[in-house]
Order: structure tokens, then C-alpha cells, then sequence
């Protein structure tokens, strides 16, 4: 094999390398958008569990057991 072969061999495996580099940076970055989103919605109905725990703690009456 020639080096001129193995060059060309060789830059054409770091071009293909390059290509999937550039592809999976892609994904990457999508992925992290959805995790972001993700992340949001969770915080938002984490606030809006809380909420509704709070307001059912404060509405529950306080009764004597029906032994006292």
C-alpha cells in the first residue's frame, strides 16, 4: 500500500470521525433541550403539589376521635 493510498485512507476516516462527531454534538444538544423542559415541568408541578398539600393540610378539621 502506497502512502498515498494510507493518506487518503487516513482523511477520509477523519472526515467520516468529523461528520459523526458533528452529528452526535447534535444530538447532544437536543437531548440537553429536553432535559431542560423536563427539568421546568418538574419544578412547576413540584411547586403545584406543594401547593395543593398545603392548602389540604389547612382545610382539614380538627375533630375529637368519636371514643372521647
Amino acid at each position: 500500500m502506497s502512502n498515498e493510498t494510507r493518506l487518503v485512507q487516513l482523511e477520509e476516516l477523519t472526515a467520516h470521525q468529523a461528520k459523526v462527531i458533528d452529528e452526535l454534538s447534535d444530538q447532544l444538544a437536543e437531548q440537553w433541550k429536553v432535559v431542560e423542559q423536563t427539568r421546568a415541568k418538574l419544578d412547576r408541578l413540584t411547586e403545584r403539589f406543594l401547593t395543593l398539600e398545603e392548602s389540604t393540610r389547612e382545610a382539614a378539621p380538627v375533630t375529637r376521635p368519636p371514643h372521647y
